[in-house]
Formats: C-alpha cells, sequence, structure tokens
C-alpha cells in the first residue's frame, strides 16, 4: 500500500475527529445570554411566570408616575417654594439647604476640611477592602495614623481653628458616627466573644455581664446615659464633649452585638481545628490569629456587616440628645415655615443616601463572601 493510500486510510474524512480531540463545540442556543436568563429565572414554571407579569404590571404603574414626579415635571433651580409652579417635586429645599444637610453648621470657609477628610477616609479604606492594590503595606500605615489626621483636621489644631463638634451636623455626623462605631465594635466584639469564651472565670463573667447588659437596654438609653447621666458621675470641673461621649456609647452599644454575631462563629469551627493548632505547638493567641478567627470571621460576614448596616443608621437617634445628624437637619428643614410642605423630597433625598451608604456595604459583603468561599456550592 502506498503512502497515499495509508494516509487515506487513517484519514476520518470531515467532521469526524479520532478520540479525544474533538474540539469543544459552543452551548446549545437558547441556553445562555439574557433570553435563557429570563426564562430560567423569571418564567421556569407558572406561578413564577404569574409573578413576573404581577411586578411588572406593578411596576408600570408605579414606576412612571415616580420619574415624572422627580425628574420630568420637577422645579430645578428654583430660589424658594414660591418659585415652584410646575406640579412635580421642588428641590429647592434642598438646593438652598445642601451645605447643612452635608455639614450642618460647620463654618462656611472651613468646609474644604470635611471634604478633605472623605477623602482620606476613602483612600484609607482602600487597603483594609482590597488586597491587590500597590504598596499595601505602606499604605496600611496611613489608615493607622489616619483618625488622628482625621481628628485634628475636622476639630482643629497645627494651625487650623478650631470647630466645635456642636456646629457639627448632617452627614458628616452621620458618616463619622458610623465610621467609629464600625472601626471600634469590631475589634472590641472580637475580644468580648473570645472573652466570653474563655476559661477564666473572671474575664468570662465580666464579659457575659457586660454582653446581657448592653443588649439587654436600647440604644437611645446608653446615649442618655452618656449624654445626661454620666457627666453628674465625673468629679467637678471634668467634662469631655457631649459628641465624643456619644461616640464611646455608640462603639459599646455596637461592640455587645458584635460580640454574639462573633461567638456564633467561634462556635461553628470544628473541636477539630482547635484541635489541630495545638497539635501544631500554637500557642492560644497564635492559634486565634492564624487558624480559628480567620475561620470564624469568614463564616459570620453577613452578620458582621448587618450589624455594620444597623449601626450606620441607628446613629439617627443622636438627634435625641440635641445632636444634628443628616436626618436631624431634615427635621429641621422642614419645620422651618419657609419650607413647610416639602417633605416628601427632603426625605426622597435623605432617603436616597442612606440606601447608597447601606447597599454599597452590602454588595461589598457579597463581593467578600466570594472571594473568600472555599466550600461547595449550597
Amino acid at each position: 500500500m502506498s503512502q497515499e493510500d495509508s494516509q487515506a486510510s487513517q484519514d476520518p474524512g470531515p467532521g469526524i475527529y479520532p478520540p479525544g480531540q474533538h474540539p469543544d463545540l459552543p452551548p446549545p442556543a437558547g441556553t445562555v445570554g439574557p433570553l435563557a436568563w429570563i426564562r430560567n429565572n423569571l418564567f421556569n414554571s407558572v406561578g413564577n411566570s404569574v409573578i413576573t407579569l404581577l411586578c411588572l404590571y406593578l411596576l408600570y404603574i408605579v414606576v412612571p408616575p415616580v420619574v415624572d414626579w422627580a425628574f420630568i415635571s420637577a422645579n430645578w433651580g428654583a430660589e424658594s417654594k414660591q418659585d415652584c409652579v410646575k406640579a412635580g417635586a421642588c428641590w429647592a429645599v434642598v438646593e438652598q439647604r445642601f451645605g447643612q444637610f452635608m455639614y450642618g453648621f460647620y463654618d462656611v470657609d472651613q468646609r474644604w476640611r470635611p471634604n478633605l477628610a472623605f477623602v482620606g477616609l476613602i483612600l484609607a479604606l482602600v487597603p483594609l477592602l482590597f488586597n491587590n492594590v500597590p504598596f499595601r503595606k505602606p499604605w496600611l500605615v496611613y489608615t493607622l495614623i489616619f483618625p488622628i489626621i482625621a481628628f485634628y483636621l475636622l476639630n482643629g489644631g497645627f494651625g487650623l481653628p478650631e470647630i466645635e463638634t456642636s456646629k457639627w451636623g448632617g452627614l458628616l455626623v452621620t458618616v463619622s458616627s458610623g465610621v467609629v462605631g464600625i472601626a471600634a465594635s469590631l475589634p472590641i466584639g472580637i475580644a468580648l466573644a473570645l472573652g466570653r469564651r474563655s476559661n477564666m472565670p473572671v474575664v468570662r463573667t465580666l464579659c457575659v455581664g457586660f454582653i446581657e447588659f448592653v443588649r439587654g437596654v436600647p440604644l437611645i438609653t446608653i446615649l442618655f446615659m452618656s449624654s445626661v447621666m454620666l457627666p453628674l458621675f465625673l468629679p467637678e470641673g471634668v467634662n469631655f464633649d457631649k459628641y465624643l461621649r456619644a461616640l464611646i456609647g455608640i462603639a459599646l452599644f455596637s461592640s455587645a452585638y458584635m460580640a454574639e454575631v462573633v461567638r456564633g462563629g467561634l462556635q461553628a469551627i470544628p473541636k477539630g481545628q482547635y484541635e489541630a493548632a495545638e497539635a501544631m505547638g500554637l500557642t492560644y493567641w497564635k492559634s486565634m490569629r492564624l487558624v480559628i478567627l480567620p475561620q470564624a470571621l469568614k463564616i459570620v460576614i453577613p452578620g458582621i456587616v448587618n450589624t455594620f448596616i444597623g449601626l450606620y443608621k441607628d446613629t439617627t437617634l443622636l438627634l435625641i440628645i440635641g445632636i444634628f445628624d443628616l436626618l436631624g437637619v431634615a427635621k429641621a428643614s422642614i419645620a422651618d415655615a419657609k419650607w413647610i410642605g416639602l417633605a416628601d423630597e427632603v426625605y426622597v433625598f435623605v432617603g436616597l443616601l442612606f440606601f447608597l451608604s447601606c447597599f454599597s456595604m452590602s454588595r461589598y459583603s457579597i463581593y467578600l463572601e466570594k472571594k473568600l468561599h472555599t466550600g461547595h456550592k449550597r
């Protein structure tokens, strides 16, 4: 047999491939893409199809009027409520009081300082939230010293005029209270959770007593104690800032709830992990830092973020003790006779700011869960 005949006999012909050499084929039409997602998630059964159509009908009823009120027929650039002649929203109150919504009664010529502090906060959070950033370790040094920078930048010092915290307000108070509460409650909560599981009776009793006492009273009670009652127990002539006392109360209140979240993660770790750490010769603190806590915190990421979001929204209670946060400034605005009747516009604006903040934290939580997920799909 000639060489050409031998090759011809080995050639399987067009469309036929030797075993193991068949190329990958595209997925069947209709199983991928937007239409496939819609069919698999929205119309995969009779019940889901009915619910989907009902939701579409409700959106058709609700969305167009809301868009018309908020944008199409809205009054833009008005100087007062009397200038709002269209039937839609009158954003004059937001436009005229935007500075108070953001900074409260902070001196107008010094508002660059909160702006700079906010930019610094974003830069300080980057190496904490993301691992793959260049120069992360030196960057973390800046993150550690940022609270000191922010304190002097907002409060004053080193050549900057002092701005009393009684002038702080709006989004400045909401963000600063939330950030301080979140940053302080996580490490304190971890320490309380470890103390509650400690083998030392005194430490365990103190931690249990603190957690149960704080969780047994509402936040408003703690704010009242820090604002009204605490100065009565201090020596004569000794006092410190009311806003600082409120921040301490918020941090301690949130840390008690955080401790229970972390304790749930610690209890979810199999006993074999503790035994494996001991078998490797790790000390208690090394086993917690390197083996136990990383796994426990990964398990309770949803609970941690849920506590953070709750804490951020609970900052609105600061108005009870005379600190005008974002919602407090909003209530003061609609109480002004000049802007009576514009409560809808004000609350929509405030709600949108809260939604953007909380939604961002929620989405980062989902991103972190997917990034750290190592088990099977549930």
